[in-house]
């Protein structure tokens, strides 16, 4: 595995940089390893010499057919090396497209729409329900989007409905009828032993209540994985000039369990897996490199300072946090929310939209009304950054 070195050896946020190990705890630490070779040869040992940096990893990566870049969702710094890879590949001459795990495969004419320019990022997210269906700040992804669209490559929506998934998730696959097992990839790999092995540690970390199943878990894991390979590979057989570069999450990709064998399983193409950040234990055959950036956080967006839920009615305050935005203009929990700026509110995902792109300072006017009273107010807030 390569390792790209994005920055000089840093110190994480969150530790105290002041801290300095004392010469008689690392003896003590060294005096407590196991003397036998076993345990030496199995810690991965990297040549820090041999690493390189971006650009001779683009370099390197011209001639893959598929690149995995996988991402820690939430972290902005890994979608600017994604955006730098996308576009040191395109200045290349590579032939690009993007494919994304953030959309769904339904929403593929809204990715074409904006790409082509037809529709405007808002409406790309409407469109799409990206607020619905994916929710992470959509401005880690809009450098990426933007350039596409400025330079025509297309993009591609991998992931299955998150309707197929739910179900499965409740009843498995032989749960489901004709018409849903209908929208299922047309072959589906087992997981491997190894592969079950770690799906099963993320499901006791976040396994709720006693209705959780595994086996329902590795149903919906695999027809993620399947799906995104069926994409993937179809594109790529109906598009033999073109490579891909896909953007999905690091346990879709890492030891290749996930996507790339099952894209290989259906088109063999020479591809490399690129990590980025801290994804887990470092061994061989984990990805062909690893990328290490240093931290970098979105500005603030302007918030209203509000809990939020989906309801019969339309979308209810659940509570206005105290000091908030919301709480001075006089919101109260248990409103349910009409209007902002003139865009309705039918869903949660509606009112992350019609806040997208605002920023602390900004003044908005918000439509509510309570449930005894059908009366709207017009609310005057101030947004703010928390």
């Amino acid at each position: 595995m390569g390792v790209v070195l994005t920055t000089a050896c840093q110190t994480r946020p969150d530790e105290d940089r002041d801290a300095i190990a004392h010469p008689h705890d690392v003896a003590q630490t060294v005096a407590a390893l196991p003397p036998g070779d076993a345990e030496l040869s199995a810690t991965p040992a990297i040549d820090l010499t041999a690493s390189t940096n971006v650009t001779g990893l683009i370099n390197r990566l011209k001639d893959a057919r598929v690149v995995y870049l996988g991402e820690q969702h939430d972290r902005y710094e890994q979608h600017l090396l994604q955006a730098a890879v996308i576009r040191g590949l395109r200045e290349r001459g590579v032939p690009l497209a993007i494919g994304m795990e953030q959309f769904q495969r339904r929403f593929q004419p809204a990715l074409d729409d904006f790409i082509a320019g037809r529709i405007d990022t808002l409406e790309l997210l409407r469109q799409s329900e990206y607020y619905q269906r994916w929710r992470f700040d959509f401005r880690l992804y809009q450098p990426i989007l933007d350039y596409a669209r400025k330079h025509g490559i297309p993009v591609l929506a991998l992931n299955a409905e998150s309707e197929l998934t739910r179900q499965i998730g409740k009843v498995g696959l032989n749960g489901l009828t004709p018409d849903e097992r209908s929208q299922l990839p047309t072959e589906y790999g087992d997981a491997d032993a190894d592969y079950r092995a770690v799906l099963q540690r993320v499901f006791l970390a976040h396994a709720v209540g006693p209705d959780r199943n595994f086996e329902h878990f590795v149903d919906v894991q695999l027809t993620w994985d399947e799906t995104m390979a069926e994409v993937a590979a179809t594109y790529l057989a109906a598009n033999p000039q073109r490579h891909l570069v896909i953007l999905v999450g690091a346990g879709h990709v890492a030891d290749r369990h996930g996507i790339p064998s099952r894209v290989q399983r259906r088109l063999p193409v020479i591809d490399s897996v690129v990590l980025m950040g801290e994804t887990g234990d470092i061994g061989a055959g984990r990805a062909d490199w690893m990328l290490l950036p240093l931290p970098a956080e979105l500005p603030p967006s302007g918030k209203m300072g509000i809990l939020m839920e989906d309801s019969d009615q339309g979308v209810r305050v659940v509570e206005a946090m105290k000091n908030s935005a919301a709480a001075e203009a006089g919101v109260k929990a248990g409103d349910i929310m009409i209007e902002l700026d003139g865009q309705p509110l039918l869903t949660t995902g509606d009112v992350r939209t019609a806040l997208f792109n605002r920023k602390p300072g900004d003044p908005v006017a918000l439509a509510v009304k309570s449930p005894e009273d059908a009366a709207e107010r017009i609310l005057s807030l101030v947004l703010k950054g928390y």
